[in-house]
Formats: structure tokens, C-alpha cells, sequence
């Protein structure tokens, strides 16, 4: 990792590039550098195969690393959109996903500080691209402007994807679920931001099915995605700072937090509502921080330490 520094640092883009122009050529000489199968375009990374899956492809594609967690409940959301993204962009970058819980030093050297957390690295530089719940068009916009930045300054075309390659040992079609259409059509309305319609049809499968966990997950998503959709982030930052104490003002900046990425600050600043207010109020706001609980997952660090923070100034 000696050397991975964030890319709006860099100031070595012409050395850089020569080494990833280098790389490729090397790679042509010993006969790589063909055309790959769908498959390949999304792989599972650790910390003994970075350097080859990571570092030496970035000579030849962007690769965008996927910090998560089996515990993680927002990764459940967030990775399986990052692969059909992979698919869909064919070829444009890589996907490589690091499971933070087997590859401790890894989330350390790229300072990981809580997951589903998303960096690239573009010629053997890395730069972090967002953290935490994030809507499909802006995760797209992220990724082409990634995209640019390979091809501008480090000649990165991409990869020639074949589509055929793999595809006769493709593994049979696993029945559908019971709620996997509603669940398809809720993340399609999600994917639109149409949040009112994914509010519907997350609700519908939990009006038959109380405990599933993904529309519990996407229910809270749709409904966060909703609130901030149509706010002005400097006006609702003015009015928090004006009026520390009122739960409309704190509710609203903590959606912004946490949709910015910045999930302890969105628990702290509904802990401290919550202590400072009495009855209804006090009440809609322990009830918004629950709603928030469920958009990162019930067993993320920073829930259990905001759900002991919240006891205290309740009892």
C-alpha cells in the first residue's frame, strides 16, 4: 500500500500513467490483456491477492473495492446494485469486494472508519468514492466521473468483456421467492426515485410478511431517500444550527447526515434531540432515530453504541 494516496493529491498523473501504459504493454507481451468473461468483472478480494487483483488491474481498468459485512444489512442493498452496475458498464471498471471482517488491515490502510464503504484505485491510485446509503443515479454519476478520470489522465480504456465466455456453466436459475417480484418492483421504483411507489410496494410485502428483512431494509431506504429528495442542505443546515433543540430541524439534518455519509453524527444529533425534549416531541424523535437504525442494520457498531446512548437519556 506504500504510496496509495487519495487521486485530487496526486501529483505524479504523468508518471503514473506511463507505469499503467507500461503495465498493459507488458501484459500484451505475455499474451493477457483479452477479452474476459462476464464473471470476471466482479471478484472477491483479500489481503494476499490486492496487489494482483487489485493494484496490477488498475494498470488496465478502474477498480471499485466494496468494503462490507455479512452483518451489514446496508451491504445487502448495496452490493448486489454495484454488481449489476459492474455487468451493465461491461467492461468500464471492476468490481472488487473486500469482506472487512476476514481483512482487517486492509479496512486500516484504506481507513476504513464503518461500512458499506466504496474507494476506487486508477493506476495504482486510490481515492475514496462515498460511504454509507447512496441512490443509484448518484452512485452512476460517481462511476462515470471515475471512468473519466481513468481514460483522461491514465489512458485507461477499460477491458473487452466477451459475453459468451462462461456461459455454458452457468449455474441453473434459482426458484423465485414468494415476494421476489414485489421486492424487484420496489427496487426498480427505488432505482427511479419513485420513492413513494417502492414506499408502497415495501409495505406490501410487510403487511403479509412482518419481519422480512430486505423490505424492512428497503422500506427504510425509500422512505430516508423521500425526505431528503426535495430539501435544500443549506437551509435545513441553517435552521439545525439556529434551533439545536427543535425536532423538526435536528430530524431533517440528521437525514442529511446520514445520506451524506455520516451516520454518528446523525445519531448524535437525535441522542441530544431526544434529551432535550419532552412527550410528542421527544417521542417522534426516538421514533425517527429507530427508522434511521434500520437503514444502516441492527447489528452495525455504531447502532449499538447510538441504542446505548438513547437508553441513557431515556431512563
Amino acid at each position: 500500500m506504500s504510496g496509495v494516496v487519495d487521486l485530487a493529491a496526486v501529483k505524479a498523473a504523468g508518471e503514473a500513467k506511463t507505469k499503467a501504459e507500461q503495465a498493459r504493454a507488458e501484459s500484451a507481451r505475455q499474451g493477457g490483456g483479452g477479452a474476459v468473461s462476464p464473471a470476471s468483472l466482479v471478484i472477491d478480494v483479500d489481503e494476499a491477492g490486492f496487489e494482483t487483483d487489485v493494484l496490477q488491474r488498475s494498470t488496465e481498468v478502474p477498480v471499485v473495492i466494496d468494503f462490507w459485512a455479512e452483518w451489514c444489512e446496508p451491504c445487502k442493498q448495496l452490493s448486489p446494485l454495484l454488481e449489476r452496475l459492474a455487468a451493465e458498464y461491461n467492461g468500464r471498471f471492476v468490481l472488487a469486494k473486500v469482506d472487512v471482517d476476514a481483512n482487517q488491515m486492509l479496512m486500516q490502510q484504506f481507513g476504513v472508519q464503518g461500512i458499506p464503504a466504496v474507494f476506487a484505485v486508477v493506476a495504482g491510485q486510490a481515492l475514496p468514492l462515498f460511504q454509507g446509503a447512496a441512490p443509484e443515479s448518484q452512485i452512476r454519476q460517481t462511476l462515470d466521473q471515475l471512468i473519466q478520470v481513468g481514460e483522461e489522465r491514465f489512458g485507461l480504456t477499460g477491458i473487452v468483456v466477451d459475453q459468451e465466455a462462461g456461459a455454458e456453466s452457468a449455474p441453473a436459475e434459482v426458484p423465485a421467492g414468494p415476494y421476489d417480484a414485489q421486492l424487484e418492483t420496489a427496487a426498480q421504483a427505488l432505482d427511479a426515485n419513485d420513492f413513494d411507489g417502492a414506499v408502497v410496494a415495501y409495505k406490501g410485502v410487510l403487511a403479509d410478511d412482518p419481519v422480512n428483512t430486505e423490505a424492512k431494509l428497503g422500506l427504510a431506504q425509500a422512505e430516508l431517500l423521500g425526505r431528503v429528495a426535495g430539501m435544500d442542505p443549506q437551509q435545513v443546515r441553517k435552521e439545525a444550527a439556529e434551533n439545536p433543540a427543535q425536532p423538526v430541524a435536528q430530524m431533517a439534518a440528521a437525514d442529511l447526515d446520514l445520506v451524506g455519509g455520516h451516520v454518528e453524527d446523525a445519531f448524535g444529533r437525535l441522542v441530544e434531540t431526544v434529551r432535550r425534549n419532552f412527550g410528542d416531541d421527544r417521542d417522534a424523535v426516538r421514533v425517527r432515530l429507530l427508522e434511521l437504525f434500520e437503514v444502516i442494520g441492527p447489528d452495525d457498531p455504531r447502532v449499538t453504541a447510538a441504542r446505548t446512548a438513547l437508553a441513557r437519556v431515556l431512563f
